[in-house]
């Protein structure tokens, strides 16, 4: 009896190791199909040379893959304002209808943006969604950029906005903290682009 109860042991418990052996490799499967697509689509990949152009006019040339991966979050590439920088450029949206002027502006913007935020990357790159008032949001309370600085400073913009039928929750995530002025997630979403950008 002791001798079965044993070997019952033994199977199963070689059976569980197989069991977890099989996820692992599923996951891994999975994990390399979803990393093995572009990070970038050709939408964006097209705008590269222009993007570098101004890059480089305006003293970033380091960040074109930030950029890059910003145009992919703001419109995947696609249409006349590719890095949606109508409204820096004249206080709007919709104004912007050439694709390089778009990038020329949102270039420029992002520079300094750069700037004002003192080279911290992840607020320059909120303030890029946010406006660079954030900038001056955040050095006024946290001192630095955090998720949860992003959360409060869409919620009170959305709250104290005039008209909120304007603005809709990108996310379904930001309706919980009823944050739904800009995108909160928007340096996470940027960064998962750069990082996947880098590995290719």
């Amino acid at each position: 009896m002791k001798k079965q109860t044993k070997k019952a042991i033994k199977q199963t418990a070689f059976l569980a190791i197989g069991i977890v052996l099989v996820m692992v490799c599923i996951s891994l499967i999975v994990d390399k199909g979803q990393w093995s697509d572009p990070a970038i689509n050709s939408e964006v990949l097209k705008h590269k040379p222009l993007v570098e152009k101004y890059a480089e006019e305006y003293q970033i040339a380091s960040y074109v893959d930030i950029l890059l991966a910003m145009m992919m979050q703001e419109s995947g590439g696609r249409g006349t304002d590719p890095m949606q920088s109508s409204e820096s450029y004249c206080g709007k949206i919709g104004c912007i209808d050439n694709p390089e002027l778009s990038i020329k502006q949102g270039v420029f913007y992002f520079s300094e943006t750069l700037k004002d935020a003192g080279y911290d990357l992840e607020l320059a790159i909120q303030s890029y969604n946010f406006g660079r008032g954030f900038i001056n949001y955040v050095q006024e309370t946290s001192g630095q950029y955090s998720q949860e600085v992003a959360i409060a400073f869409s919620k009170e913009m959305y709250e104290n906005a005039p008209d909120k039928s304007i603005y809709s929750c990108l996310r379904e995530e930001a309706k919980q903290y009823d944050a739904c002025y800009g995108d909160i997630y928007y340096v996470k979403s940027v960064m998962g682009y750069v990082d996947r950008i880098r590995e290719q």
